[in-house]
């Protein structure tokens, strides 16, 4: 069985175009955990609408850590909320992938949904890094498939760490186990790239990954990250 694990924070809007975009898969035997954080809004009822079990979660590694703790499939796939998956069979195709490259971990390219020209080029560049820094500056965002034994061993991720969490649990993990990237991108939203500005998030990125590389892990609020602070409406219409 497949666990499929979203933490959540006032996410009525966008966390159905994920949920549908689940239930359209070709592949069936998962189930979904949604770990909030204490959304006020209808985030937790439309989970329960769609089937899914709900767990008191709490920021990102936190969340994605609860919800691994109730999970009863021998894979997890950690995903953000405001994320869409491609088409029908891209769990299919993942886990499959995942299984002939004998990989423990492994992480998918990024391409918005909505958004400007600027948001492809600036995911494609991330793309490109990912790519380029697998072997020795692992890099993931977003969407992690990974086993349980491998999340288990590493400890899941640091709750101590305040951004950019999903770069030193990669790291972790490729020491025990392969990591790869599954070239099958999945659809994320811009909303922060909208809220927040363009240009400072990319500069916010670029410095984070700069810490990473020669100071460690983030573990202040020296970078101001805002998780769930988001009211705009999604554009349905674009895919």
């Amino acid at each position: 069985m497949l666990s499929i694990i979203i933490p959540t924070l006032n996410e009525e809007k966008y966390l159905p175009l994920l949920l549908n975009s689940i239930k359209r898969q070709s592949f069936t035997d998962y189930e979904i955990i949604v770990a909030d954080a204490g959304s006020k809004d209808k985030t937790v009822d439309i989970a329960r609408q769609y089937g899914c079990k709900v767990v008191a979660g709490g920021l990102l590694p936190k969340g994605r850590n609860e919800g691994a703790k109730t999970a009863s499939g021998n894979i997890f796939l950690f995903i953000d909320s405001d994320i869409v998956l491609p088409h029908p069979k891209f769990i299919e195709n993942a886990l499959q992938k995942m299984k002939e490259k004998n990989l423990g971990l492994a992480v998918f390219p990024l391409m918005p949904y909505g958004g400007k020209k600027i948001d492809k080029i600036g995911l494609s560049v991330w793309n490109a890094w990912i790519k380029l820094t697998q072997k020795f500056f692992p890099h993931g965002a977003s969407i992690f498939l990974v086993k349980k034994d491998i999340h288990e061993a590493v400890g899941g991720f640091d709750e101590e760490i305040s951004f950019v969490e999903d770069q030193p649990y990669v790291a972790s993990c490729q020491k025990v186990a392969k990591f790869g990237i599954i070239d099958d991108p999945v659809l994320v939203s811009v909303r922060r790239y909208e809220k927040d500005g363009r240009f400072n998030v990319y500069f916010k990125y670029i410095l984070a990954d700069l810490h990473l590389l020669f100071i460690g892990p983030i573990k202040s609020d020296k970078f101001n990250y805002k998780f769930g602070h988001y009211e705009e409406s999604p554009n349905k219409d674009k895919k």
